[in-house]
């Protein structure tokens, strides 16, 4: 498998913003910097909104704004819209399982080359905050409920079919526990290998347009 990175789908996203959300994103990406920085040198626990409001030189209502909980600035990212452009623009003809495969292995080329520490410092979390962890499974249901959605427009099925949604569900499931043990064991293996690893064991799952 090719795992060499390739363009930045984040940045070619990015460069077709308005002005506005151009400035929108540099707040977001602003106010995780700051996130980032002070749990690394104070904790989670001890970080608060106000210290990170302070830190990225907005008002705490901003931070609310952006993130409705302090768990969002960890979670959320700038991806569900780059994939949902992805996977839009992959074969009509190709199995839902291998497109969903490509999506994920561009998005985290783009995560890994383009915001390595961010990466690390996020699954890591993921494992150590139990809120973290928490909130993680409502976070991932929004990426979810979108890629059904785009899989259910390109073969014609209903959104709401259950297998689909299960189908779906499972892969950004998969998604979820490579993560995870990606940094229970201190990154220590191929990220891309472990996905692939996961991939294989779901292909008996796929189902054909």
């Amino acid at each position: 498998m090719d795992v060499t990175p390739n363009s930045s789908y984040l940045a070619e996203h990015a460069a077709g913003l308005s002005l506005r959300e151009r400035k929108k994103l540099r707040t977001r990406n602003a106010i995780r910097r700051a996130t980032y920085r002070l749990v690394a040198q104070d904790g989670y626990e001890a970080t608060t909104v106000e210290q990170i409001a302070e830190a990225a030189e907005v008002s705490p209502s901003t931070v609310f704004r952006y993130f409705p909980v302090k768990e969002d600035i960890v979670l959320t990212d700038e991806y569900d819209p780059v994939m949902a452009e992805v996977l839009r623009s992959r074969p009509g003809d190709e199995p839902m399982l291998e497109s969903l495969r490509y999506v994920i292995i561009e998005s985290l080329r783009s995560m890994v080359r383009d915001q390595p520490e961010e990466l690390y410092a996020r699954t890591r979390l993921m494992v150590e905050v139990p809120s973290i962890r928490a909130r993680l499974t409502e976070t991932m249901s929004v990426t979810t409920q979108l890629m059904t959605s785009i899989l259910a427009e390109r073969t014609g099925r209903d959104p709401a079919e259950l297998e689909l949604r299960l189908f779906v569900s499972t892969v950004i499931g998969a998604l979820r526990e490579v993560t995870l043990y990606w940094a229970e064991h201190d990154f220590k293996d191929d990220l891309f290998a472990l996905v692939d690893r996961a991939i294989t064991l779901l292909r008996n799952l796929d189902l054909r347009d």
